[in-house]
């Protein structure tokens, strides 16, 4: 079938599956349900308790994003 063959509520319904389908996949956590290992939240520990920090425009200016 073409789209051309489509009724407008077929093709609205089509487009709106489409969207929906495509926020399900950009939305949904990849790592859901998935265990810490133990050296991940070891790391984890000790970035939350380092005093040091960067600011938000180093980290940026770090992966070049603008």
């Amino acid at each position: 079938m073409k789209v051309a063959d489509l009724t407008i509520e077929e093709f609205q319904a089509l487009i709106k599956k489409t969207i929906h389908e495509e926020l399900q996949e950009l939305l949904t956590d990849p790592d859901a349900g998935r265990e810490l290992t133990q050296e991940i939240e070891a790391r984890l520990t000790a970035s939350l308790q380092s005093t040091e920090r960067i600011s938000f425009e180093e980290v940026k200016r770090r992966h070049t994003l603008r």
